[in-house]
């Protein structure tokens, strides 16, 4: 092998001696703190998510929890003797209605008028022609002594105020 002669390199330093070098230095540590405005604005924008979803969730545990109360109010009223329990699901169900609609809409109704708008909202005509038309009558009339009379439609009864209860709660107009 042929070996080439190495000689070392020198380089001549006259020609960088004329420029005004310095030292490389490393830049500063860019600061923590304070933020640059984009994360300011994502800060805020994580905050009102976490406003809006705060007050969303309370208000749909609220309902549910106003919901829960009324239904366990209802199951109550079934241990009830019939006649009694007809009249305090009439007022119950009246109560629901008087926090739902317009109290205009609802005050004044009674007898069908009362059952005709518990079917237009929600009863499926199941009041009018069903188990609720007791509401317009049983509250007013002389309660019988005859055991097992209405047990059967009292439990109808209470279902169909159930299923009203479901489906106008939670709503709002």
């Amino acid at each position: 092998m042929n070996a080439l002669p190495t000689a070392p390199l020198t380089v001549d330093p006259s020609p960088l001696a004329s420029l005004d070098l310095r030292d490389i230095h490393a830049a500063a540590v860019p600061e923590f703190w304070p933020l640059a405005p984009g994360w300011w604005l994502l800060a805020l924008l994580v905050l009102a998510v976490l406003i809006v979803s705060s007050w969303w969730l309370i208000k749909i545990w609220r309902q549910r929890r106003h919901e829960a109360r009324i239904l366990s109010e209802l199951d109550t009223l079934a241990e009830s003797s019939p006649a009694d329990a007809t009249t305090q699901i009439s007022t119950l169900l009246r109560r629901v209605a008087l926090m739902r609609f317009k109290r205009i809409d609802v005050a004044s109704l009674s007898g069908n008028d009362w059952l005709g708008f518990l079917d237009d909202t929600g009863g499926n005509g199941d009041f009018v022609n069903g188990a609720g038309s007791e509401l317009a009558t049983v509250p007013y009339s002389v309660p019988t002594t005859v055991p097992g009379s209405n047990e059967s439609n009292n439990e109808a009864l209470l279902s169909l105020a159930r299923q009203w209860i479901h489906i106008n709660l939670g709503k709002k107009k």
